[in-house]
């Protein structure tokens, strides 16, 4: 079942068949090979399910808040603030790229969003100063990354609905590991620049006044970060109302900013209902897919195969880190999180690990495969907006940050508490 499972996908996505259609005809497939009962018939009953949990309404709340910022200009005045403060370090707006993307990373929940609208702001500024091509674009589609570890997180969300885990805890988890994160990316660049300073570009000089004076265009996105964090843990609202409260709050900005007009909501909305329609197509096909692996007793074959090898916690994990890094080279990121994590996670259980912690970890494994070819999406949109040379460029600057991503899934390991101290603390104030 498992070699006939898995010749069946790559036979699917290698005909160029869109991703979520490939995971509703993989399980009508399965369905028909090994059921003696008609599953076909639940299709509908497992889709109304697995689109129509309140929880999932805070995907496209989050998308949109990052539409809205991108529009509005909050985003480029929000990256021109962090060009100023970081001008001095050795790699200069480098640094900025990162910063600006774990700033924007927690309004938007999205690496996609997050890396589009970073890279539509910074590109202009790379021919002009004279940065390494590759080491730039790889540090965009690196930075983007972000948008899904630091919270809110659609990926988060995605992760809590499969695995009935509290996303206020993967919240809270994401926090101390998204900012670590930003500072090793950050840690990296200049390890670069020092060993090839023309790497770095000019240095942009800036006064101390010029720096205080862009202040309040970093007000912004902290206010909405507030608005949507805060509001959870005052227990004001669930994670839905607050994506919905942080919509509300961006268009109020966007007003302020006398940037909010019939076209820029058109815009939003269109991005919007893009993004929308084709996470929610992997949602719903991945749901039907893991219902009909349940029911012909596959999921339970994996983790029994796992378990009968008898490796130790520490073996099983770097056996499914492996696992992710294949896999994340050859399959679309969200449908490769939802047909895994719930047949991953109960063997993660078993072996004693903490479902939050082990989300985090997800996560990563995630960020990694947006980054790495040839499907890494983080990838392609850099070199979309880019529009000039070749994708290897990006990709190839993109390698170091792999590196670091694999560092930071190691030293989660070692020390699982960078993850779950915050969780812990607020489960003890409860």
């Amino acid at each position: 079942m498992i070699a006939v499972s898995l010749l069946l996908l790559i036979t699917i996505l290698a005909i160029g068949i869109p991703v979520g259609a490939s995971l509703v005809i993989l399980a009508l497939a399965l369905a028909g090979i090994y059921s003696p009962f008609p599953l076909v018939k639940a299709i509908g009953e497992t889709s109304w399910g697995a689109s129509s949990d309140v929880i999932v309404v805070a995907v496209p709340m989050f998308i949109l808040m990052g539409e809205l910022m991108l529009r509005s200009g909050v985003a480029e005045r929000m990256y021109d603030a962090m060009a100023k403060w970081f001008s001095w370090l050795p790699g200069g707006l480098m640094h900025s790229n990162i910063g600006a993307c774990a700033m924007f990373a927690a309004t938007s929940g999205s690496s996609a969003a997050t890396a589009a609208t970073i890279s539509t702001v910074s590109l202009p500024q790379m021919k002009k100063h004279g940065y390494n091509v590759s080491l730039f674009t790889g540090s965009l589609a690196a930075g983007g990354t972000l948008g899904i570890l630091i919270p809110p997180s659609i990926n988060m969300v995605v992760y809590g609905v499969l695995t009935s885990t509290s996303i206020p805890q993967l919240y809270l988890a994401g926090f101390i590991p998204g900012f670590l994160l930003a500072a090793l990316f950050m840690l990296t660049i200049m390890i670069a620049c020092l060993i090839k300073p023309e790497w770095g570009g000019r240095r942009i000089e800036v006064s101390w006044a010029e720096r205080f004076r862009c202040l309040p265009d970093l007000i912004p996105p902290l206010v909405l970060f507030l608005i949507v964090i805060g509001s959870i843990y005052a227990g004001w609202a669930t994670p839905t109302e607050a994506a919905s409260l942080g919509v509300v709050a961006t268009l109020a900005l966007a007003a302020i900013n006398r940037r909010l007009n019939m076209r820029v909501l058109l815009l939003a909305f269109e991005g919007t209902m893009r993004s929308t329609a084709m996470i929610m197509l992997i949602f719903v096909g991945a749901f039907f897919l893991n219902f009909v692996l349940s029911a012909i007793g596959l999921s339970r074959e994996i983790t029994n195969l796992i378990t009968a090898l008898k490796l130790s916690p520490l073996e099983t994990m770097i056996a499914i880190v492996i696992f992710y890094l294949v896999l994340g080279c050859f399959m679309e990121t969200m449908a490769m999180m939802i047909t895994t994590v719930p047949i991953i996670v109960p063997i993660i259980i078993a072996m004693g690990y903490d479902p939050v912690w082990f989300g985090i970890i997800i996560i990563i494994l995630v960020e990694i495969a947006m980054i790495t070819p040839p499907v890494g999406v983080n990838l392609y949109i850099v070199q979309g907006i880019r529009r000039e040379g070749s994708l290897n460029q990006v990709t190839i600057g993109a390698l170091p940050f792999v590196i670091t991503l694999l560092v930071m899934i190691a030293v989660l390991i070692g020390f699982p508490d960078l993850a779950m101290w915050l969780p812990n603390m607020w489960k003890a104030s409860l």
